[in-house]
């Protein structure tokens, strides 16, 4: 036989058996490269230091390189959504998701589907929101920033990342139930947002990714909208506590481009899961107020399934139209 067609046929029978492998042969050679973790947000916020420690760990358990890239647009939301169009799912590029992106194509018309376009590897946790003032801001109760902002309607500027966030949404609600207006200012980011409000170009932050700066003494927090009083700010009210009937789910987790092949899909749960132990990822989250909550793949899916269905009542109640 020729040497030539030899090796044609050697190396046609080596791409069939890769074809042909079962998926734990092909999880085992997974990843042979680096992998690329997006954060829709810009670079400075929260998710920083915390997504960055959790990719160290992971880097660990899977013998390759996490590269954080910042990807930020449309309220956090373009990164992520970037994945859904992507034909090619392989395991070396995942997002961040959360649920600004299930969100978005009740806002406007998108070409993708959160609950048909991404193959959803792990839940990670839920992020807190808290209502933030400056240290030196005349409010000392929420009850005060509220009775100011009806004497004063549309005077007092609200802060949040994105123009329709589930904070955003809820905070228009506050106002609502307590009859009074705020004037309401999107941000690209934490990072941002927490610098004018400490500069004194903002009047208030409600938005999670608040626990440095309150620990530094930058910001003061008037009340938060978690379910329960939080274990490192137990002299903050919730605002359920305060009168007003509003908790706000911030699940987080993370997705790549749909079809990933599930043993690719367990491989990274599995190394990420693990991650989640590491003493750094763990001090973080607590620094930053970010509550555990792992998710397995179809509980994460289940879950982004039924918070699809929260959202659109959500915003069935406050009248929106999408566009």
């Amino acid at each position: 036989m020729h040497v030539l067609t030899r090796r044609f046929l050697c190396a046609a029978l080596a791409l069939l058996t890769a074809l042909l492998a079962p998926w734990p042969a092909l999880a085992q050679a997974f990843p042979s490269k680096p992998i690329m973790l997006v954060l829709p947000f810009p670079p400075g916020g929260s998710f920083d230091p915390i997504m960055r420690a959790l990719g160290n760990a992971v880097a660990k358990e899977l013998g390759q390189p996490v590269v954080l890239m910042h990807k930020p647009g449309a309220g956090g939301v373009t990164g992520t959504a970037g994945l859904a169009t992507m034909t090619e799912a392989d395991g070396y590029t995942l997002a961040l998701m959360h649920n600004s992106v299930i969100r978005q194509p009740l806002l406007t018309k998108v070409n993708w589907d959160p609950l048909k376009d991404f193959t959803y590897v792990i839940g990670l946790g839920s992020l807190s929101t808290g209502i933030a003032i400056a240290a030196d801001a005349p409010w000392k109760t929420l009850g005060d920033l509220l009775a100011d902002a009806k004497a004063r309607p549309g005077i007092i500027s609200w802060g949040n990342v994105g123009g329709i966030s589930a904070n955003r949404i809820y905070a228009e609600r506050l106002a609502r139930s307590a009859g009074v207006k705020f004037n309401m200012i999107p941000f690209k980011g934490g990072s941002e947002a927490f610098t004018a409000l400490i500069g004194g170009h903002l009047d208030v932050y409600g938005d999670p990714g608040f626990g440095a700066m309150a620990s530094a003494g930058k910001v003061r927090l008037l009340a938060t909208m978690t379910e329960q009083r939080l274990q490192r700010w137990p002299q903050v009210p919730t605002l359920k506590e305060l009168g007003h009937a509003l908790v706000v789910q911030s699940a987080i987790g993370l997705v790549t481009p749909r079809n990933l092949p599930p043993a690719i899909t367990e491989r990274l749960h599995a190394a990420f899961r693990k991650a989640t132990e590491d003493p750094d990822y763990r001090r973080l989250c607590n620094e930053f107020d970010m509550a555990p909550a792992l998710l397995d793949p179809a509980a994460y899916k289940a879950y982004a399934q039924a918070q699809f269905v929260r959202e659109k009542t959500m915003l069935d109640e406050i009248g929106f139209k999408p566009e």
